[in-house]
């Protein structure tokens, strides 16, 4: 009896029996991390019960996990019935994936080496377990690496036929997050990764914002000045606060952004901060402020006739860091351990937010393509 979660892949490993022993399989072992993997199982008796378990390790050695509950039938069975999601979700053991039982706590899963891939170890495992009911029968075993960079790819710091670029801001984190990126570039796209606090290279306390547009009008300028980029041809993208920077580069510090934009008039922002302190419970209560934020001249597109220059896209259950696809969904991490520790609740629940970051993801790559290469 087969098991499949997605299309057959090549075999990898298998543990000896009698008979035909369990078998997983998985292709490619090797993708990118915006790209599907499907896992397959085969040679099981029918109506048997199964794990599919997925482990990795985290850069800072913290281990992230997730696991599927399946039953074998009289017809390929691939809906899960337990464990961290439910139903068909090939991808399902990459976006489900959750620190383990007793790891530290406000954990959010971050790549700062684009060059090294996430190692994934997937197994088979004999019933209906869970990672808290401790040790299981390994039936077999395939090991995949996900990758924020391809094969070919450079990764170049800052230096001097000219591509399509984006200049990347993420939020207020701070330090410098390169994964999305790497998919960039990855996919054709020169991209600038820029940092704006908390960096070492960077003025004043890590906490604080120390540059202005003036910084901005610079690392656009780099990217424009630079031999293998397209001059024309440059987008900015933003998360989080690297929203209203996105913004208020594309309208205040006069660089020319693709596709064009132009201003109307000024109007309000309304920023939901949600933080959760030491004192926070398992049922994620927080404390919530409205915080009103007056930052840049943004279109009145509606009443300007200028709708089909906007798209606004909705996603009921999704959280506030939309990343790339298949990453998990941090609902709630550390933002910072001194003088006292501090929690934020970004929200979200899996599945729902697993849908958000596979479908926005596909049209930022559409846009891309649409407005920058074409």
């Amino acid at each position: 009896k087969d098991l499949q979660l997605g299309d057959m892949g090549r075999e990898v490993r298998r543990k000896s029996s009698f008979r035909q022993s369990p078998l997983l399989s998985a292709a490619p072992v090797r993708a990118l991390i915006d790209e599907q993997i499907s896992i397959k199982g085969r040679f099981l008796s029918q109506n048997y019960p199964v794990t599919v378990r997925a482990q990795m390790h985290s850069e800072e050695g913290d281990l992230w996990e997730a696991f599927a509950h399946y039953t074998t039938n009289a017809m390929t069975s691939d809906h899960s019935v337990g464990g961290s999601y439910l139903g068909c979700e090939p991808m399902g053991l990459f976006w489900a994936l959750e620190p383990a039982l007793r790891s530290r706590e406000g954990l959010r899963l971050r790549k700062r080496n684009v060059e090294t891939p996430y190692i994934v170890n997937i197994s088979l495992l004999e019933g209906h377990t869970s990672p808290s009911e401790g040790q299981s029968t390994e039936l077999a075993a395939v090991t995949v690496e996900r990758w924020y960079m391809a094969p070919g790819v450079r990764r170049i710091e800052i230096r001097p036929g000219p591509f399509p670029a984006m200049l990347d801001l993420w939020g207020m984190g701070g330090g410098q997050s390169e994964y999305r990126s790497a998919l960039f570039a990855s996919r054709g796209f020169a991209s600038l990764s820029v940092a704006y606090m908390g960096h070492k290279d960077l003025p004043g306390p890590p906490d604080i914002m120390s540059v202005g547009d003036l910084y901005f009008k610079s690392a656009f300028q780099l990217l424009q000045d630079h031999c293998q980029v397209d001059a024309e041809r440059i987008g900015v993208i933003g998360l989080s606060f690297g929203v209203c920077l996105t913004l208020r580069i594309a309208t205040r510090i006069g660089v020319k952004v693709r596709p064009k934009f132009t201003c109307f008039e000024i109007c309000r922002m309304i920023i939901t901060l949600l933080f959760a302190y030491e004192k926070y419970k398992s049922d994620r209560q927080a404390i919530m402020n409205d915080v009103n934020i007056h930052l840049f001249p943004f279109p009145a597109i509606m009443s300007a006739g200028k709708s089909q220059l906007f798209t606004r896209l909705s996603y009921p259950g999704a959280g506030h860091l939309i990343e790339p696809p298949y990453a998990p969904c941090a609902r709630v991490s550390l933002w910072r351990a001194k003088p006292e520790k501090l929690f934020t609740l970004w929200g979200g629940h899996p599945a729902p937010h697993a849908a958000a970051q596979e479908d926005s993801w596909k049209r930022i790559l559409e846009f891309m393509e649409t407005h920058l290469r074409r």
